[in-house]
């Protein structure tokens, strides 16, 4: 027996031997599976907030559609480099009947990303100048994605501060521009998953006592209908 993880060689175990190896590996086995489902303990940012995670929203393969994954996006934590942000404002943009989506006119190059997987990102360049940060939902293929419009700051402020031209207060994140300026991205973020932690990522956080809904923004193109939704 080659006990390769505790670093020993068994020769000839007897079946005691054997029984005690088989508990470590067991043991070790479901230590391992916990800590995949944590997927880190905490994660520090340079300003010394610490942030509890429990991974992230949720895992690459999961497809729920884009009007569940919406709300519980709100409260979570968006993380790239020292700036860590905490979602409050979200939009929906839905699979298949929906006339304000980008994919309602089929696969472009510059909606590519949104089509799948999904749990990743889809930034788009607006009117030439705000960096609009979407995270793809839905199965692989279908073309949905929830739009972050909106943040607050919990660390890397003076970054922000930096990167938004001085803003502060509440009006510093409440558009999903300054969210994308705040976060320093660029349509090359587009396609990146959200939940490796290797640049811009999702944390797991609590969420909020309550939410108001209501209907888009910016949508004027769209039918009177999904104009109305509140989504």
């Amino acid at each position: 027996v080659i006990d390769a993880d505790f670093d020993a060689v068994i020769v000839n175990p007897s079946d005691e031997e054997l029984a005690e190896f088989g508990k470590r590996v067991r043991d070790e086995s479901a230590h391992r599976t916990q800590l995949r489902k944590l997927r880190g303990k905490i994660a520090r940012t340079r300003d010394g907030i610490a942030i509890e995670l429990q991974a992230n929203i949720e895992l690459p393969e999961d497809a729920r559609d884009a009007l569940e994954v919406a709300p519980d996006l709100l409260g979570k934590r968006l993380c790239r480099g020292d700036v860590v942000l905490r979602i409050s404002e979200v939009e929906a943009y839905c699979h298949p009947d929906d006339s304000a989506n980008h994919c309602r006119m089929g696969l472009t190059p510059r909606n590519a990303p949104m089509w799948g997987p999904p749990g990743h990102a889809y930034v788009y360049l607006c009117y030439g100048m705000h960096q609009m940060l979407n995270l793809v939902t839905n199965r692989d293929g279908e073309g949905a994605a929830v739009l972050i419009r909106s943040c607050e700051p919990v660390a890397g402020l003076e970054l922000i501060q930096e990167r938004r031209g001085g803003s502060v207060g509440p009006n510093a994140l409440n558009g999903p521009g300054k969210v994308g300026a705040a976060l320093g991205l660029s349509t090359g973020c587009s396609g990146q998953p959200l939940f490796d932690r290797s640049d811009l990522y999702v944390l797991n956080a609590a969420p909020p006592e309550r939410c108001l809904v209501g209907p888009r923004v910016g949508i004027a193109y769209a039918t009177p209908a999904h104009q109305r939704a509140p989504w």
